[in-house]
């Protein structure tokens, strides 16, 4: 009878905690860096964070977003952004701002609309300042941080303190890293990659919780099982969930950088990096943290270690 690929051994006694100062240390590293490219080196904001023109525009028959891109970065207008808006007729514009002045608006809006012609019906066109810039900026925080602290409120309710403030350091972990991988290469940040971050912030706790819950399972089966070699357990008896996921989930979103376009290249990026740290962290990180919170055992439970030879672990 076909009883399934096994991507993973049964068996595996993958020493995961052998290097988990090693780990941590590179974590440090890491976090520290991204603050600190955040702090001086900055963001490239979109449109959307640091202000410029709106246009929406109706087209005859479907849009060809690839040739109007072409065709309006040949310009000199600085960064132009495209996506279609409820309908495959339908397209946003976004210029950068062109200056303080009015008329840079109004002239670089007549260059758009002559170089798309008259075929092209221009619906709307407006001017987003600084100062929203700035509001969506404070309101994109201000949601990554409640997301974050809801996250660690439902592992504290589920679980116990311990899990939710390694949960809590792993996420931060997984999140600024991201935002510090974009401040690194200069690529815009905008909001799509802050839906990104918080898919991201999704992802890792999910994949968090698995091992979690075996952990726990394990706390409760093994009394006197040191709790280094417990976690150890916990993570290869679910690593094949863990690299599966993972896996499928990362060659879904490689295929959208790679071939996506420019649309979903900021998307994509935060995607693909944010699953294999989100892995990361949760194995390298978050797991091992737990070796230092004292986890209690609960004394009501049998301690399957004096269970019967032919007894049947469930996995």
């Amino acid at each position: 009878m076909f009883s399934g690929i096994h991507v993973i051994p049964h068996d595996t006694k993958i020493n995961f905690l052998r290097f988990h100062k090693v780990t941590f240390l590179i974590s440090v590293i890491m976090v520290v860096g991204s603050i600190l490219l955040i702090a001086f080196k900055g963001l490239e904001f979109g449109v959307d964070f640091a202000g410029g023109i709106l246009m929406e525009v109706k087209t005859e028959g479907p849009a060809d977003l690839a040739s109007m891109r072409e065709q309006l970065s040949e310009l000199g207008l600085g960064e132009v952004a495209l996506q279609e808006f409820g309908a495959a007729d339908t397209v946003l514009i976004r210029l950068q701002s062109q200056g303080d002045a009015e008329g840079a608006q109004i002239a670089a809006i007549q260059k758009v609309k002559d170089s798309l012609g008259p075929t092209v019906q221009f619906r709307r066109s407006e001017y987003v300042g600084p100062k929203v810039g700035d509001e969506l900026i404070r309101d994109a925080t201000i949601a990554t941080v409640l997301a974050l602290f809801g996250i660690m409120a439902y592992v504290w309710f589920r679980y116990e303190w311990q899990f939710a403030v390694n949960c809590i350091v792993a996420l931060f972990h997984d999140c600024i890293t991201t935002v510090g991988l974009f401040a690194l290469l200069g690529i815009q940040f905008d909001l799509n990659v802050v839906a990104a971050v918080l898919t991201i912030a999704g992802f890792s706790v999910n994949d968090t919780v698995v091992i979690y819950d075996r952990i726990r399972e394990e706390l409760r089966r093994y009394k006197k099982m040191p709790m280094r070699e417990l976690i150890n357990l916990s993570i290869n008896r679910t690593l094949t969930r863990t690299i599966m996921t993972s896996g499928l989930a990362f060659l879904a979103v490689l295929a959208l950088l790679l071939f996506g376009g420019p649309a979903l290249r900021g998307f994509s990026l935060a995607m693909t990096w944010g699953i294999v740290i989100g892995t990361y962290s949760t194995i390298c990180v978050a797991t091992p943290m737990l070796v230092y919170m004292n986890l209690r055992r609960r004394k009501d439970d049998a301690d399957p270690a004096s269970a019967p030879a032919g007894a049947i672990e469930r996995r």
